[in-house]
């Protein structure tokens, strides 16, 4: 039997956040040395328990603060569990949020190059896909400008065209698929079936049922860091729907 892509084992994540913040560095100081500091834990993830195989097409769903977006960073190894193993293989290509791993004062041009080195492509392979990656993107002339300049949806593709330039193992992607022109989701969409074509496994976050019904063949409801069910995206959509009516959770 073929080992998994991804495997997490028990994984929790734990926030401390800070129940008074001092105003200045000075009082941060006298209350540490005090040791007058105090703080609450918020664990964002609880015992979460996960494999996938290589092709699998996961979707991810949840309320705001079920723990989704950690679970991706965990995924994209950005983040570490407080407690629990993971295990991932292969390239990853992550898209976390809009403009992660850019410069707003560098051109579209000198961020991909930059977005392409962080993603572990070598310069030469960079430049080598260039003129295809300004192509997909769309952004005619605009890539030779600063990217402050840029709309969210500018960043977006960009962002998009620079992690799906080649064809990673693992595919990661945080709500990316919302931001863009008709045309260019189609474009978005056409390259995922690509990939997973090539066997590429795809794990997305998404507050749309259309996208995870169209690109997904598995789908994990998270409810306060845990999973509330695990299993085909028209049944697990449709208890998750359901709950949105009534705040009662199975």
């Amino acid at each position: 039997m073929a080992l998994p892509v991804i495997s997490l084992d028990e994984v929790s994540v734990c926030y401390r956040l800070a129940r008074f913040r001092p105003p200045s560095l000075k009082e941060y100081a006298i209350h540490w040395m005090t040791g007058s500091l105090t703080y609450d834990e918020l664990w964002a993830l609880s015992k979460v328990s996960l494999s996938l195989g290589s092709g699998e097409n996961l979707g991810i769903v949840g309320r705001n603060g079920a723990g989704k977006s950690t679970l991706l960073k965990v995924l994209a190894r950005v983040l570490k569990p407080t407690r629990g193993h993971v295990q991932v293989h292969g390239q990853v290509a992550p898209i976390l949020a809009l403009g992660t791993g850019f410069d707003a004062e560098l051109t579209g041009r000198e961020n991909i190059l930059l977005n392409g080195l962080l993603l572990g492509h070598r310069r030469v392979e960079v430049q080598q896909r260039m003129e295809e990656i300004v192509d997909f993107s769309g952004l005619g002339d605009f890539v030779d400008s600063p990217m402050r300049n840029y709309s969210s949806g500018m960043v977006a593709r960009l962002g998009f065209s620079v992690a799906t330039a080649w064809t990673p193992d693992v595919l990661i992607i945080d709500e990316v698929l919302s931001v863009g022109d008709t045309h260019f989701v189609k474009l978005c969409h056409e390259r995922l079936e690509r990939f997973r074509a090539a066997g590429t496994t795809l794990v997305m976050v998404s507050h749309q049922a259309s996208e995870i019904l169209r690109n997904c063949t598995r789908c994990l409801w998270l409810e306060k860091g845990k999973i509330v069910e695990d299993g085909s995206p028209v049944e697990v959509l449709q208890h998750y729907e359901a709950s949105l009516v009534s705040p009662q959770i199975r």
